[in-house]
């Protein structure tokens, strides 16, 4: 047996409990680390270069999520559609999966350096950065979009190996990655006192040190998942299933973006401490969200197989398993983040102003966390099983539209012209989204049930059919 069989895990067989466990475990560390490298980022400038350059960094992830979303959403895509070739056991089109989803992630980081490089700075001033922020923001993000290619080699490389529930590797990647990241920042920011441009050189180098890793490991993979590099080609059949699920994905991530960014934007219009603490709290926040996210991966590959392996009956379960664990999840780490919150804030800064204003956004955006985490695992099992356009439109509606009109209308009124109404415009979106998608997996199920036995029922008679004939 193939030494990289070790590292997979049969999801369409078995308990489904312990089996997510094993799956979402080191994905979330995969997932802690990666946001390490930013919040080693934040707090190594906000210690040694200020709060300015402490906002310059922590106030760009809303922005850089804005132009990388929609590819991430399109590794989704890869991810969704390896997980059912692999259930189904078709080599041939898992093989071309791979090659055209590894070509896609280099072309797409190169897109991206071509678009960070050109609109960083413009987008930075329609979101209202203050002149003291700014060209440190701007400088950050310059260098910062060099490293794009070697994220979306991760990313992609990632999503593929995920595919065949193999979390482990990638943890380690981004365990090497991330002490070198760390490494860097100190060395780069305080020994050549580099400012924000050291903390995006840290980040660039790591990024490509994971890279090559997850290109190395799926070189090495026997199968449909071998990797290789004389073979990278952009084959339609691939490229049309990916878009199909990861297009809205990554549609939908971009416009989630670009309503935070709008958010971003009121933030920043309330002043440089209000900028920085929020910026410190949503990194904390982003730990938690990374611990419910590896959960919503798991719900996405486990119901991707079951669906290519026919086993639909399991679906069900992976959606209540996926839930409980969310929610125990999300409710336990957000609670006691919210709680630790001013003793979490000291960590990125020693300024009492920003760290009260960065625990006021923990109260009303991190405690009620995992209301998100539930509805990110309907949104997961519904793309699982082939809707992908669905809970696009539903998220769109209920989350982006949501909090933008919000913003265009609550916000805008005098007394409520504060923090504290931006922030509610996060989990009054994840309510009522939340009971939507609940609405539309019962109809999706039922449909994809009645399909899925309309389909059997046409083999079985087909088989019936062909027997008859060769009894003749």
């Amino acid at each position: 047996m193939p030494k990289s069989k070790s590292y997979e895990i049969d999801m369409c067989n078995g308990p489904v409990l312990s089996k997510m466990l094993l799956f979402a475990l080191p994905l979330m560390c995969s997932g802690i680390l990666q946001l390490l490298f930013n919040a080693a980022d934040v707090i190594v400038v906000g210690r040694y270069a200020g709060d300015n350059s402490m906002a310059a960094v922590g106030s760009n992830a809303a922005l850089i999520n804005l132009l990388t979303n929609l590819f991430i959403g399109l590794s989704v895509g890869a991810n969704v559609l390896a997980a059912r070739y692999f259930g189904a056991k078709r080599e041939v089109e898992l093989r071309a999966t791979v090659h055209t989803a590894m070509l896609l992630a280099l072309c797409s980081g190169v897109g991206l350096i071509v678009a960070g490089m050109a609109g960083a700075r413009q987008v930075l001033i329609w979101m209202q950065a203050p002149p003291a922020v700014l060209e440190l923001a701007a400088l950050y993000l310059r260098i910062y979009f060099l490293g794009m290619p070697a994220m979306m080699v991760y990313n992609f490389g990632a999503a593929l190996l995920r595919a065949k529930g193999d979390t482990q590797r990638p943890l380690y990647f981004l365990l090497l990655a991330g002490v070198v990241n760390v490494a860097l920042n100190l060395l780069l920011v305080i020994v050549f006192h580099l400012g924000v441009a050291g903390v995006a050189i840290a980040t660039v180098v790591s990024q490509c040190i994971s890279a090559v890793l997850v290109v190395i490991c799926l070189a090495r993979e026997t199968g449909g998942f071998r990797l290789e590099l004389k073979a990278l080609q952009i084959q339609k059949e691939p490229l049309k299933g990916i878009l199909r699920v990861g297009l809205p994905a990554g549609v939908q991530g971009v416009i989630f973006s670009l309503s935070n960014v709008v958010i971003q934007s009121s933030i920043n219009s309330l002043g440089e401490v209000v900028m920085a603490g929020s910026a410190a709290a949503a990194n904390i926040e982003g730990f938690v969200y990374a611990a419910m996210n590896a959960i919503y991966q798991a719900t996405l590959s486990f119901s991707s197989q079951n669906t290519g392996a026919g086993q639909l009956n399991r679906i069900n379960r992976i959606l209540l398993t996926g839930q409980g664990l969310v929610t125990v999840t999300g409710a336990v780490l957000s609670i006691g983040v919210w709680q630790a919150g001013r003793l979490l804030l000291g960590i990125y800064t020693d300024d009492p102003a920003v760290v009260e204003a960065g625990f006021v956004r923990l109260g009303i955006v991190c405690a009620p966390y995992a209301i998100c985490g539930m509805m990110d695992i309907m949104v997961g099992v519904l793309r699982g099983i082939g809707y992908s356009v669905m809970p696009m439109i539903v998220s769109l509606m209920g989350v982006c539209a949501l909090r933008l009109v919000w913003i265009a209308t609550v916000f805008q009124i005098p007394q409520y012209h504060t923090p504290e109404c931006v922030y509610w415009s996060y989990p009054v979106s994840w309510v009522v989204t939340l009971f939507v998608h609940i609405l539309c997996y019962l109809w999706a199920k039922r449909r994809t049930d009645l399909r899925f036995a309309a389909a059997m029922a046409e083999r079985k008679a087909e088989k019936e059919l062909s027997l008859v004939e060769n009894t003749k």
